[in-house]
């Protein structure tokens, strides 16, 4: 079966191999030297002035995000399931919140961002995903960052990247938090997050909030190659592994740039065979298509064709299906998932089958297009 959801997405095969030598204790010289060589390359992926590691899954880092760098009031973005949970994790520990709530298909616009900054001036912190997974979503992160921190430098912005670090280059300058999961384009099973944090967000922290969840505790055994709790042994050797890979395969810009070509390809792919996509502006991790027969075509994806994808939350379920793109994916293992929706609308009796989307997929992703 091929996993093509939008996380957990699959982990080669020489990542498996080196979770699965034997147990190592994380209180170890041998285990710190791991961890040490870890941050070093976090470091470069991220951009960032300080790095965190946490065991945990992507919605730990964000409440570990929120509760440490926002003091009073948290503008959040809710264009889907993950904007909405970081409204709510605010609630939750007694924060105040401020939500721009859009359809799951829109972007949130600077200048509503702006607006709100400047019609609530407790608003101390704001929290947005780059890549909304919910609908495929792409906002515009960067932007809204430059434009509030030439307002008032002193908010704290928090962007989830969950599924958006490892797919494209990510513009840091203004962003103080940078979260990622491991099972998206890490290629890991789900279990650690990483927080890329800017100087003036480890400043923010000071002593840091909570137990478990305090960066602050994190940020100063993490700086000795340690953890202040237990670390995710096996995800963090698995994560070393991934990241000497992609540089072995030519640096995080190959990596970007195929992303991006493989992003276009399936778009292209399956426009041409009349399917639709779904967000206004989509991101680069995931195709999302928005059609009536979604459910079907899933189903006849995963029993028939030996294709996993993922379908639509809440009110989106069964009208949308998401190919993930994330990753070190092979080409020809993309293609076959985009002739598999072709074979699915022919059993639908929805089009003929001709070979269109497997043909235009190629063209674009090798460049011989006519």
């Amino acid at each position: 079966m091929l996993l093509f959801t939008p996380g957990p997405t699959p982990v080669p095969q020489n990542v498996r191999n080196a979770m699965a030598q034997e147990t190592m204790h994380h209180r170890t010289p041998e285990f710190e030297a791991i961890f040490e060589q870890t941050r070093k390359h976090l470091f470069k992926l991220l951009s960032t002035d300080e790095v965190v590691m946490i065991a945990s899954s992507g919605t730990g880092a964000m409440e570990a995000a929120v509760t440490n760098l926002c003091k009073n009031t948290l503008l959040s973005v809710n264009s889907g399931k993950f904007g909405e949970r970081f409204g709510k994790i605010a609630l939750a520990h007694g924060l105040k919140n401020v939500e721009i709530k859009n359809e799951w298909d829109t972007p949130v616009s600077v200048e509503a961002i702006v607006q709100a900054v400047k019609n609530n001036p407790d608003i101390d912190a704001i929290a947005v995903q780059i890549s909304e997974s919910a609908g495929g979503l792409r906002h515009p992160v960067e932007e809204l960052a430059k434009a509030v921190k030439a307002i008032r430098a002193d908010i704290m912005i928090i962007a989830d990247g969950i599924t958006a670090v490892g797919v494209e280059m990510i513009d840091v300058s203004h962003i103080d938090c940078l979260i990622a999961g491991s099972q998206k384009a890490l290629m890991l099973p789900p279990g650690l997050a990483i927080l890329g944090l800017s100087n003036k967000a480890v400043v923010a922290i000071g002593s840091g909030v909570g137990y478990y969840l305090n960066l602050a505790s994190e940020i100063k055994k993490q700086r000795q190659n340690t953890t202040a709790y237990t670390a995710a042994t096996t995800l963090i050797i698995g994560l070393l592994e991934v990241l000497e890979t992609i540089e072995k395969n030519g640096s995080l810009k190959r990596l970007y740039g195929e992303t991006a070509c493989r992003a276009k390809a399936v778009k292209r792919a399956l426009e041409a065979i009349g399917l639709h996509s779904y967000p206004i502006t989509p991101a680069k991790s995931m195709t999302t298509i928005i059609d009536e027969n979604a459910s079907e075509i899933r189903q006849l994806l995963k029993e028939e064709f030996e294709v996993n994808i993922a379908g639509g939350q809440d009110h989106l379920k069964g009208k949308i299906f998401r190919i993930n793109q994330m990753g070190l994916i092979s080409a020809y293992e993309m293609a076959w998932v985009v002739n598999s929706v072709e074979l699915a609308l022919s059993k639908l009796g929805r089009r003929p089958y001709d070979g269109t989307a497997n043909r235009v997929f190629n063209e674009v992703f090798f460049g011989v297009e006519s």
